[in-house]
C-alpha cells in the first residue's frame, strides 16, 4: 500500500510536493505524515537555512494569496480569516493539524488521490522524474494535469516564484477547482 510522507495535515485538500526534505530532528526518517506544531517552522528555518524559510514563506504567501482573491477550494476553511497577515498564519497554522495543507516527500500517488484534492509539484526538474499523467505545459515554468488535479511550478522561492507568478498559480488554481 502508497503511505505519503512529509509534513502538515493528513490528507490535507491542498498537498504541495518537494524532492528534497530538511534535515532537522526525524523529519528525514519520516514514513508518515506528521502536523507541526507552533514554532516548528521558525525552528527548522533556523536549524536548515534560508532556502526552508523561502520555501515556508512562499508556501504562505500562496494560501494567503488564494484567500485575498476571495477564491476557496471545496470544503477548504477559510484558514487566513483569523491571520492579520502571511506571516502570522505561517507561524500559527501552515501545516499544522486542521490546515488542509500539507508538505509532501514522497511522490504523488497517481492511482489514488480524493477529487477535491489540489496537488502542487514544486519545480520542473523534480516533475520531470514524476512521468505525471496527462500533464500539458503551458510555459517554461507551469504545468498542468486536469485529471490528475495537480500543477507543477517553479520551486518555492522569492526569485523563482515571485508575487506575479503566485498571482498566476493561483489563477491555475482556480481553473482546476472550476472543472470539478
Amino acid at each position: 500500500m502508497f503511505e505519503e510522507y512529509g509534513l502538515g495535515q493528513r490528507g490535507a485538500q491542498f498537498q504541495v510536493y518537494i524532492a528534497n526534505k530538511p534535515d532537522y530532528q526525524d523529519v528525514p526518517e519520516l514514513a508518515h505524515i506528521r502536523a507541526l506544531e507552533k514554532g516548528d517552522i521558525a525552528a527548522i528555518g533556523q536549524a536548515c537555512g534560508n532556502g526552508w524559510r523561502k520555501v515556508f514563506n512562499v508556501y504562505a504567501k500562496l494560501v494567503y494569496a488564494l484567500a485575498g482573491m476571495n477564491h476557496t477550494l471545496p470544503n477548504f476553511v477559510a484558514l487566513t480569516d483569523n491571520f492579520p497577515s502571511w506571516q502570522a498564519y505561517r507561524e500559527q497554522q501552515l501545516l499544522q493539524s486542521h490546515s488542509q495543507t500539507s508538505l509532501l516527500f514522497s511522490k504523488p500517488d497517481f492511482d489514488h488521490f480524493q477529487n477535491l484534492t489540489i496537488r502542487i509539484v514544486m519545480g520542473r526538474t523534480y516533475a520531470k522524474t514524476l512521468a505525471i499523467p496527462n500533464l500539458v505545459w503551458l510555459n517554461e515554468e507551469f504545468a498542468i494535469s486536469e485529471s490528475q488535479n495537480l500543477i507543477v511550478c517553479p520551486y518555492f522561492d522569492y526569485r523563482q516564484l515571485s508575487n506575479i507568478k503566485i498571482i498566476y498559480l493561483c489563477d491555475l488554481i482556480k481553473k482546476l477547482t472550476d472543472i470539478q
